[in-house]
């Protein structure tokens, strides 16, 4: 995991309930706010949703959800294997499933997903605590490449697929090119269980915008609507053998490849 957010021998003084918060990797020090003002903070089984509180890390007790809170503990970052049916927000106030059922949020209470997935698109998820680090993967200045298997209507020839990688117009503006191929019938093998319904194709897309609904809406435009979407990959992680609705913590140096990725130190 990342490097804890303090040094050991660094004198511990009372500081902001919020700047605690941040710097122990609960949350982004915006999102240790909202922690606070939605009652979820107690300093010494006390609620606390006074933004100028302060803590003392040598003597207070701090908890988030009954969860204790310490210094050293260092930014979350979780993958999911995100399925269909899962709105990809932490609440939805018309109560249906969301993304925050998947993962361990009373563990890890300031967790948001890096980016969206729609509700029927299934795969790679970030989850972070980390606000800087979340907000540099998504930055378009950054070019971070992420890639999706589509399963679209009818049959898709490889040259059909030149707009896209010249850069192809939508509604919204103009898209940068994308990297797309077919998958051979050995790549649908191993990742489509039964046969493929009939005049049906597999397509892998790689993009690095983020664009609402963007891989769907560029497929549509060349006449082979999207009927499946799933993400494999975000920057240089990979999805892998992750089943379906699981999650897993990132190691170091799988956090540290995702920073390469964007540029950020």
């Amino acid at each position: 995991m990342s490097s804890p957010a303090f040094r050991p021998d660094e004198r511990l003084v009372p500081m902001r309930l919020q700047r605690f918060l941040a710097r122990a990797g609960v949350a982004s020090r915006r999102g240790s706010e909202d922690l606070m003002t939605a009652g979820r903070v107690c300093v010494n089984g006390i609620v606390t949703t006074e933004l100028g509180s302060k803590v003392d890390p040598a003597c207070d007790r701090v908890t988030v959800d009954g969860v204790p809170v310490v210094l050293g503990a260092g930014a979350t970052y979780i993958m999911l294997n995100k399925p269909a049916g899962f709105i990809t927000t932490m609440r939805d106030p018309h109560g249906r499933p969301t993304v925050a059922e998947l993962v361990p949020t009373r563990r890890y209470p300031g967790l948001f997903p890096v980016g969206r997935l729609d509700l029927d698109t299934t795969g790679l998820l970030l989850f972070t605590t980390d606000g800087d680090f979340g907000q540099a993967l998504l930055h378009p200045s950054h070019h971070v490449w992420k890639t999706y298997l589509a399963l679209v209507d009818g049959i898709l020839e490889d040259d059909e697929l030149e707009p896209l990688r010249r850069g192809i117009e939508l509604d919204d503006g103009l898209c940068q090119p994308a990297r797309c191929r077919l998958l051979t019938n050995r790549e649908i093998r191993q990742v489509y269980s039964g046969r493929p319904p009939a005049y049906t194709t597999f397509v892998e897309v790689k993009i690095r915008e983020g664009r609402k609904n963007q891989v769907k809406r560029m497929l549509s435009i060349i006449h082979h609507p999207v009927l499946e979407l799933h993400r494999t990959q975000f920057g240089s992680l990979r999805l892998d053998d992750l089943p379906m609705g699981e999650w897993r913590e990132l190691d170091s140096s799988e956090v540290a490849l995702l920073k390469d990725d964007a540029g950020i130190s």
